[in-house]
């Protein structure tokens, strides 16, 4: 059935706070923007959007807000498929932005003027101080052209609309941009994407839909500890070596690797063979939809008896390591070519010899293949064999393990489909990049990509295409996609409208219509046209655990570089999707620091350990035995007071993230410092002279209240009890109370627990901190009741439960039994807390007064 049109024939009418007159666009007459060319228009949100098929109540609250918002376009005198016009200039104001530093991947940015925003910039939030307000420019899309903010001369801000296809042209855009205003910059980007969502209907907003189950559970990832020499048996083990040391993972994801892949010019029946490192692969092709032959080969039960097959954990590193020598191999042979070398003799010696060896390691040329057994034998289509045997095994073997997620491409692998080896309609198509990109930093998939072209699946066929796949994955056991390379190939809007509906029609029918996690996606085509249905995707680029250009600094660096990535990306990607703050490695040298971030981000936690390769006492403090986490209830985004500061490379500025549990706030500050990006090098570089201590405060008023409805009761207590996680410190504080002072050595943090204090009784006066041995110790707390003299707490979890309370209580409970607690004159109360299996992990204390 149609959805119905719901029109608002009679709309309050309110002052608009946006003015367009004599070439400046003002906000309560304070000017926001000026010199702003003639064939610039404004137009009022009512006046563009009179009807709307999205949800009655969502157009309602659009409507009730059209006064704080409108829409800019421009005409110009001759069609093309892309135009670029000023908006206007503003020097002297301080902005926020996003902007694509690479294709798929987007960053913070900060400055002053229309000339410092950075090319393909997603959106901009001014500071209008005046009158104490923000204001955002949000390009966006219309008809088949999509937009973004170019920096100009001379402060001015350009808009950038492209079609992506010489044969789609224009003139005229009458809402190409979208500009709001409010008092608060959280409810800003609430208000200011509900607008555009009612505008567009090509998407669905966060509260909307529904994560998936994953989002509150731990899990591990393939990539880091396989790359793409991933297999059955080294998937097991590494299941195995989680479950032996007390976190069986809830979901696994199978990353790239697990494939049918070719090269071209190679067996269009056989797959690539010897693959280890991302790069090799990008030119390769999709030949068929089942798993490629190392995982058809599996033979169901073969890892369940005494006598399963022997694997050697220390094999993926080798053959990571001698993968890697061999890239910097033909890294500087390439290096040699372009500076007119040429007797590349020694390398192309070296090169073999490298190549050579790393075959020997395989087994000599690859796995064999079974006679008989290729695709169109019975080996994959076996119920005891291949992914559909594996799944099973795992699943009977590793019983909290919920989901199975495998990768892919959004165009099925990283160079598309081979033609004439699927029934679909598939051809070659070459890959160029948008001029906008030009100013972003080089990227290895790109190259790749325009290198060997994409074998493009008939934009017609796209339902087909996903259904083709997804539905054969579903039958064997896999429960969801993490989709990657998720931004378009050429054609732009058009072609982009007809993948991701393909990929929403078969996430609803295959993957219960949540199964899906979106990556290197971070650019604004995906959000206001592909997610419709997806529900969750990365703020950050990838985790890279060493800076793959050669700074050996980079192994500090780039984890700061990631959390400013996945913080201030969330402003804007939490409106449409659950962030999702990627894996880490939890032996890593920052691991400590990863884990403080996700411990606190709302979203699930994930590592990609090796082999061997895990540190269970900081996982002991990110999960619970039963593979949950205690997850907050928000997503957390920057503190107000760092939204307009420069958090990686300012000398001064430590990232302060927020969030809320259940009965409190959390803050997150982290020293960051040490790197950002380059516009000159273009490219994200270390600034050695920022790797340094820090000091700043956090206060209890950084906590944004009123963005949770749950949690706005909670910002009214007049005083709190805070607790320092990593320093161990209780303290109080007051809305009126001085700062909290924190001093950060580099590449470290401290997270800050703020919970209401009770008055009890006659005397007490109480507030729970939760399990201390737990980063998030506030997420332990599942309920809380207060009743005269009692405090009722619902924990969940083993270790210290810790509270605040001005006076000893009389008597303590857990589950009924009375206890022995801890009371110190410092306020400090202490129980010890085991695990209850049988409740699964939730322990019922009770303190009476």
């Amino acid at each position: 059935m149609a959805p119905s049109t719901y029109s608002a024939l009679t709309p309050t009418k309110k002052d608009t706070l946006l003015d367009l007159v004599g070439g400046k666009l003002t906000i309560k007459n304070v000017p926001l923007l000026s010199e702003i060319p003639s064939n610039v228009t404004l137009k009022s949100f009512s006046a563009v959007v009179q009807s709307s098929a999205a949800p009655p109540p969502l157009f309602d609250r659009a409507l009730s807000l059209a006064h704080k918002g409108g829409f800019l376009g421009f005409s110009q005198k001759d069609s093309s498929d892309r135009l670029t016009n000023s908006i206007g200039k503003f020097t002297g104001r301080d902005f926020v932005s996003i902007f694509r530093f690479k294709t798929w991947w987007s960053t913070q940015w900060v400055g002053n003027s229309g000339s410092d925003i950075q090319m393909e910039t997603q959106w901009v939030m001014l500071d209008v101080p005046e009158i104490k307000s923000y204001a955002v420019i949000i390009p966006i899309v219309e008809g088949s052209f999509r937009s973004a903010l170019h920096p100009g001369s001379d402060g001015h801000a350009l808009i950038c609309a492209e079609s992506g296809s010489s044969a789609v042209k224009t003139s005229s855009l009458g809402a190409i941009a979208y500009v709001h205003v409010s008092d608060n910059p959280y409810t800003l980007m609430k208000e200011a994407y509900t607008a555009v969502r009612v505008h567009l209907n090509t998407f669905k907003l966060i509260e909307e839909k529904s994560p998936p189950p994953l989002v509150n559970k731990f899990g591990w990832c393939t990539w880091d500890a396989f790359y793409l020499t991933v297999e059955p048996a080294g998937i097991w083990h590494g299941v195995k070596e989680f479950a032996d040391g007390g976190f069986s993972p809830r979901f696994l994801i199978i990353d790239d690797g697990w494939q049918s892949i070719n090269i071209d010019g190679q067996d269009p029946n056989e797959d690539a063979k010897n693959l280890v490192l991302g790069g090799t692969q990008m030119t390769a092709r999709l030949h068929r939809f089942e798993e490629c032959e190392k995982f058809r080969k599996y033979k169901g039960g073969s890892m369940l008896g005494p006598n399963s097959p022997s694997f050697n954990p220390k094999k993926p590193k080798m053959l990571i390591n001698k993968a890697i020598e061999l890239e910097m191999a033909e890294k500087a042979r390439d290096k040699a070519v372009l500076s007119g070398v040429k007797d590349l003799t020694q390398f192309e010696v070296q090169i073999n010899k490298l190549t050579k060896e790393l075959d020997d390691m395989f087994g000599g040329g690859g796995d064999e293949k079974e006679p008989g057994k290729g695709c169109s034998g019975c080996s994959c289509k076996s119920e005891n064999s291949g992914m559909k045997a594996f799944t099973k095994d795992l699943r009977t073997t590793f019983k909290g393990l919920d989901d199975i997620y495998v990768w892919h491409a959004l165009a099925g692998a990283w160079g598309g489909v081979r033609p004439g080896a699927t029934h679909l309609k598939t051809k070659i198509v070459p890959c160029k990049l948008s001029p906008g990109l030009d100013g972003t930093m080089t990227d290895l998939a790109v190259v790749k990509i325009i290198e060997g072209s994409i074998g493009l699946v008939d934009p017609h066929q796209a339902d087909d295409f996903y259904d083709s796949m997804h539905s054969y994955l579903a039958k064997v056991g896999i429960t969801g996609v993490k989709v990657d390379v998720i931004h378009d190939y050429g054609g732009r809007v058009d072609l982009a409208k007809a993948y991701y509906k393909g990929l929403s029609k078969s996430l609803k029918k295959n993957f219960n219509g949540t199964g899906l996690i979106s990556s290197m996606q971070q650019c604004n085509d995906f959000f206001f046209l592909g997610t419709e249905q997806i529900s969750m995707g990365r703020v950050g680029d990838d985790f890279w655990f060493q800076d793959p250009n050669g700074d050996p600094m980079g192994v500090y660096w780039l984890q700061g570089v990631h959390m400013i990535h996945c913080a201030y990306n969330s402003m804007w990607m939490g409106q449409f999707i659950q962030p999702d703050w990627d894996m880490f490695q939890s032996d890593h040298c920052c691991a400590k620091f990863h884990a403080g971030s996700r411990a606190i981000c709302g979203g699930p936690v994930y590592v990609s350990d090796s082999l061997g390769g895990h540190d269970f006492d900081l996982l002991k403090k990110l999960v619970f035995p039963d593979g949950t986490i205690p997850k907050c209830v928000h997503f957390a985004l920057p503190t107000r007071d760092c939204l307009f500061k420069n958090p990686l490379f300012d000398s001064k500025s430590i990232l302060k993230i927020w969030n809320f549990n259940k009965y409190g706030g959390v803050i997150g500050a982290f020293n960051c410092q040490g790197a950002g990006w380059d516009p000159k090098e273009q490219r994200i570089k270390g600034y050695s002279q920022c790797y340094k201590p820090l000091t700043g405060s956090v206060h209890v008023t950084n906590l944004e209240w009123d963005q949770k409805a749950e949690a706005a009761n909670l910002g009214e207590a007049e005083e709190y009890a805070v607790y320092l996680t990593e320093s161990e410190k209780l303290v109080l504080t007051t809305p009126e109370s001085d700062p909290i002072s924190v001093t950060l050595q580099p590449s470290t943090f401290e997270i800050f627990s703020f919970v209401p204090i009770k008055k009890l009784g006659q005397d007490a006066k109480f507030a729970p901190i939760g399990l201390t041995n737990l980063f998030n110790s506030g997420g332990t707390i599942q309920g809380l009741v207060y009743d005269e003299s009692l405090a009722k707490i619902e924990v969940k979890g083993e270790g210290l439960f810790l509270a605040y309370s001005s006076i000893a209580p009389k008597k303590s409970y857990v589950n009924g039994a009375e206890v022995v607690f801890k009371w110190s004159g410092d306020a400090k109360l202490e129980v010890s807390i085991p695990w209850y299996q049988e409740c699964g992990g939730i322990s019922n204390l009770t303190f009476l007064y």
